[in-house]
């Protein structure tokens, strides 16, 4: 124990003998590791933070009706989500399409849960407000020019069945058409624009679509946004196309491979630049290093003459390096958060995941990088010859 602690006030005590290179040796291993630990909080944080950004532009997933199916039963749309993490689910909408009579022209009305709307497609821009309740209707930018209608106005809208929509859309409806047509009149709560076909539709609530056709029929299609990588979502598609027969799941590819296109080029970016600050991390501490073995080779060579042996003269140098190696990576460790989140605010707009096991790899890092760094350095100290150096003494 004594040996141990006589050992450490060596090192210490020539570390503050020589504090100026040391400071500039600690600085190059505390930027080294602050940017390992911050780069690699990002590396692993980076398909959160994507994920998040890219549901904004819309569904990676949507549920359509398997083989002769003419829909989706909410039972089993219930049953498909089952087999995706309810963690993962931002945002479920289902939709049902009708054609509709709005003066006596056909629109297409679609049906869905507009709070599942709200999460499935955030880059729908309404002007006014959502439908909050029963006999509020969104109506496309197309449909609101055709018609004249602005928010706050009242529009009727009919649906005649099936079998009578045809007659229906003629100018000389017959008796037995209009017996058969069903209105409801509703109120106008916004103006939909997408940039999209979605602009040339009326949006209604489920509820809604239910009173005005007098039946509870099954869903068309059902758009999810899911927080999950492709690979993640194949495997979800691959389950519930086995679990459910009713259902096909297909992934929006323009989405989900965007996604992963750019998820992966981040994460290399983020690995060069780590590895290229690592090397010159390395580089000034070896060149620091370097330095103080030439200005103490007279005390080598002293200490040689004397019969120091090449171990201790290694394990004094060895320690230095890795005493500052630890106090570096322990600084690097807090400040590389710090950084990450500052990175993570200003590029994604969004606070950064703290990894705890992100400490110890920094510090383990930080002291090989140094211990990596010290090594020629030392074997330039054990070359020393006594009699060269100690000459003319």
């Amino acid at each position: 124990m004594k040996k141990q602690n006589m050992f450490f006030r060596m090192i210490t005590a020539s570390l503050l003998r020589r504090r100026s290179r040391m400071l500039v040796a600690l600085l190059a291993i505390m930027v080294g590791a602050t940017i390992l630990s911050g780069l690699v909080t990002i590396y692993y944080d980076v398909p959160r933070q994507m994920g998040e950004q890219f549901r904004n532009y819309g569904a990676n997933m949507i549920f359509l009706p398997a083989g002769d199916n003419d829909g989706i039963s909410s039972s089993d749309s219930d049953r498909a989500l089952a087999d995706i993490d309810k963690n993962n689910i931002v945002g479920v909408a289902p939709y049902r399409y009708e054609t509709v009579l709005i003066n006596e022209r056909p629109v297409i009305a679609a049906a869905t849960d507009f709070s599942g709307a709200k999460a499935t497609s955030p880059y729908w821009y309404v002007t006014g407000a959502w439908p909050s309740e029963s006999g509020q209707v969104l109506v496309g930018e197309d449909i609101a020019e055709l018609y004249g209608v602005a928010q706050g106005d009242e529009m009727t809208v009919s649906f005649v069945p099936a079998n009578t929509s045809e007659v229906s859309a003629e100018k000389n409806a017959d008796e037995n058409t209009k017996e058969n047509e069903k209105s409801m009149k509703f109120t106008v709560t916004g103006i939909l624009d997408t940039g999209g076909s979605d602009e040339n539709y009326i949006f209604i609530s489920l509820q809604d679509m239910q009173a005005l056709t007098g039946e509870s029929a099954a869903y068309d299609m059902v758009e999810l946004s899911i927080s999950a990588t492709q690979d993640k979502l194949e495997s979800y598609a691959d389950k519930i196309g086995k679990d459910v027969s009713a259902v096909s799941p297909r992934l929006v590819k323009r989405v989900t491979q965007s996604e992963t296109t750019v998820l992966s080029k981040l994460q290399s970016l983020v690995l060069i630049v780590t590895v290229v600050v690592l090397l010159l991390t390395m580089i000034c501490v070896a060149t620091t290093m370097t330095a103080v073995v030439t200005e103490r080779r007279k005390e080598i060579g002293l200490r040689k003459a004397l019969g120091a042996s090449n171990k201790s003269i290694t394990g004094e140098f060895m320690g230095e390096g890795m005493m500052l190696g630890g106090i570096g990576g322990i600084l690097g460790s807090v400040l590389g958060y710090f950084f990450a989140e500052l990175v993570s605010m200003n590029v994604f707009n969004s606070s950064i995941t703290f990894q705890p096991l992100l400490i110890p790899v920094t510090l383990v890092v930080s002291v090989a990088v140094t211990a990596a760094a010290c090594l020629l350095p030392v074997r330039s100290a054990t070359d020393v010859d006594p009699a060269l150096v100690l000459k003319g003494e």
